[in-house]
């Protein structure tokens, strides 16, 4: 008989924002892909980066999926609300944010299998 694996479910939704300016929203994109999302994506359950762009700048938000505040911890440390900057988030950002947003799910659809 095959075991099947049970992916834990999100309790917990860890939101971070960050602008830039329009000019450089692309590199920026790419950048925070590549040093913030993929070692997000090893880590949380699951992980969004969205994207809004105004006229002269662009928001980013990164929401990444935990199964709990301790496995949260894990990953973010003992302060999970702790931001921890990317090397160039100052030449790009246009402030650096001073935290994060932690919030519990309280209900969910269709995104992890519910």
């Amino acid at each position: 008989m095959a075991t099947q694996s049970i992916t834990p479910k999100p309790t917990i939704a860890r939101i971070w924002r960050g602008r830039t300016v329009r000019a450089q929203a692309d590199e920026y994109a790419a950048y925070l892909y590549e040093h913030g999302i993929r070692p997000l994506e090893e880590k949380a359950l699951a992980v969004l980066q969205l994207r809004e762009d105004h006229m002269w700048d662009t928001e980013f938000v990164t929401i990444s999926f935990w199964e709990s505040v301790e496995a949260m911890s894990r990953f973010a440390g003992p302060d999970p609300k702790q931001i921890h900057h990317l090397e160039r988030d100052k030449e790009y950002l246009l402030e650096l944010p001073q935290s994060v947003q932690i919030l519990r799910i309280s209900s969910s659809k269709g995104l992890f299998g519910d």
